[in-house]
């Protein structure tokens, strides 16, 4: 896989900078508290549906409308990141917005037949704007980027990675809380209400409204999966998103074997706690390699961390390893973020960092699913799978690059970054 460019401003060195610096730049601030907003029913829209369904039918009917709550988004997301590459983001993600929220209201208002529900769902899921691709595209160095350099955007995205986790640890609580203190209805109609507030605050930035696509394609439905480096990351991702999807039922069985219920909770605030801490720490150092390269050890620190996960004796030790586990998921994602944004096709840099999030979902997805089938090994077993697919991309680039013709009298610039 071949990254154009290493995320430094000038030859040879990375320059070391601070978060300050990078939500100094023009409507940085905005951007990324609009985005968390907005996202914040990536926490809270699954918990309410569930509680709702809950609710109105039964658990099964719950927990199933909120894994199509998900996988509607999971599809939904490149298609509507696609429109936004075409025709800008203010128009798509204000009216995408609109029709999820609509669709949020209508579940809300607890119809009785549950085929009425399931496609309120389904449309507010799928109709839900990517709020997180389009950021990344706007952190990235295209034509109208909020982020001057390399470094800029490297720390950016790290900042990104680490914020988007306290969507998961306060979403459920809000819910929750608004569930306790009046219904799992009131608790849809927020998330709703904050899921319009965050996107109108993003599309009405100048940076969101003046992005425009580099190139306007027609016709071709398969970019940026025609790009074989972005496939191959893809499906690393879908190997990385499995244990992340597994946690929760994971820390549920943890709770039942060591008598412990705090772990029920416990065990996924602290992944996304050990996450904050380690995105932050990974933005605000420069570290040696190139992109791809730290993706592959993060990768493999990753994997080794759930072996560590599922091999601990008791409440503590369990607990600990989850910890250590997360400190290296956030600083993973904004390797691969930055990645994506280097790799994607010109004009399609919202939708591959949507497929890149979708390839994430389906990955959590199968570990929800799997992980009361087999046994718990396959967490990291499938992490290892996503390390070696890596890896193996890697030699055959290089591989390629030995064999290829040397035309250029002056050597390959050091900043390229192959996988």
């Amino acid at each position: 896989m071949t990254a154009a460019k290493a995320a430094t401003p000038a030859p040879g060195r990375s320059v070391r900078l601070r978060y300050r610096d990078v939500l100094r730049e023009p409507e940085a601030k905005q951007l990324l508290a609009g985005t968390l907003v907005g996202r914040l029913p990536n926490g809270m829209a699954p918990l309410a549906i569930v509680l709702a369904g809950t609710h109105a039918a039964s658990a099964a009917s719950g927990a199933a409308l909120a894994a199509l709550y998900l996988l509607a988004s999971a599809a939904g997301g490149p298609l509507i990141g696609r429109q936004a590459d075409r025709h800008g983001q203010t128009a798509v993600f204000a009216v995408s917005s609109l029709v999820s929220c609509a669709a949020l209201v209508a579940v809300a208002a607890r119809s009785s037949q549950l085929w009425q529900v399931g496609a309120a769902v389904a449309i507010a899921g799928g109709t839900k704007p990517p709020l997180e691709a389009g950021l990344r595209s706007l952190w990235g160095m295209g034509p109208g980027s909020v982020m001057p350099t390399r470094d800029h955007q490297r720390t950016a995205l790290a900042l990104d990675a680490s914020s988007q986790e306290m969507i998961y640890i306060a979403g459920p609580v809000i819910v929750a809380g608004i569930a306790l203190a009046a219904s799992p209805s009131a608790a849809l109609l927020v998330t709703a209400v904050l899921a319009i507030t965050g996107t109108a605050s993003v599309v009405t930035t100048h940076a969101s409204r003046s992005w425009t696509p580099v190139d306007k394609r027609r016709g071709d439905w398969l970019e940026p999966l025609r790009s074989p480096h972005l496939r191959t990351l893809y499906a690393a991702m879908v190997c990385i998103g499995v244990p992340i999807g597994a946690i929760t039922p994971l820390a549920i069985t943890a709770a039942t074997k060591y008598h412990t219920p705090w772990l029920a909770g416990g065990l996924p605030a602290v992944l996304s706690a050990g996450a904050v801490l380690g995105g932050l720490v990974y933005g605000a150092w420069s570290w040696p390699g190139t992109a791809p390269s730290q993706l592959i050890v993060l990768s493999a620190l990753f994997s080794a961390g759930w072996l560590v996960v599922i091999v601990a004796g008791g409440p503590t030790t369990v607990f600990t390893a989850t910890a250590g586990t997360g400190l290296f998921m956030a600083p993973l994602l904004a390797a691969a973020f930055a990645m994506t944004g280097t790799l994607a096709p010109r004009g399609t840099a919202t939708e591959a960092q949507a497929l890149l999030v979708a390839a994430l979902d389906v990955g959590c997805a199968l570990g929800t699913a799997a992980v009361g089938v087999l046994h718990a090994f396959f967490l990291p077993a499938t992490t290892a799978v996503g390390v070696l697919i890596l890896l193996t991309a890697q030699r055959r680039s290089a591989q390629a690059d030995d064999h290829a013709p040397h035309v250029h009298a002056h050597p390959v610039p050091p900043l390229e970054a192959t996988l």
